[in-house]
């Protein structure tokens, strides 16, 4: 099992900057990926971004140039970093993790809003 908390969600204004982290624990030596979706009310959850056990990233065409997504050396927290926040970045953005068998983890979700 593997468990995912989020931190750092919260109320930003447009243009601004909010960095969200992602502390994960127990059984993590067969995590491939981790990355971040969001869920907007009334839409689908969307990929973010993500990052390999081999530090490739990829990210949603909207986030390029604007989200960054990193770790730290332990490979157990994953961050992304969020500039320039427009008012349609406002969902609730989930940490997942995907184990070389495929087998998928999601934390609890934290709420960004991103007022005008």
């Amino acid at each position: 099992q593997v468990q995912l908390v989020e931190s750092g969600g919260g109320l930003v204004q447009a243009g601004g900057s909010l960095r969200l982290a992602c502390a994960a624990s127990g059984n993590i030596g067969p995590i491939n990926v981790m990355g971040w979706y969001r869920q907007a009310p009334g839409k689908q959850r969307e990929l973010v971004a993500r990052i390999t056990r081999g530090g490739n990233t990829d990210y949603a065409d909207s986030m390029k140039g604007r989200f960054t997504i990193s770790r730290d050396n332990a490979k157990t927290t994953v961050y992304l970093q969020m500039n320039s926040l427009k008012p349609e970045d406002t969902a609730v953005y989930y940490c997942s993790a995907i184990t070389t068998g495929l087998r998928y983890y999601w934390g609890q979700g934290t709420q960004v809003t991103v007022s005008p």
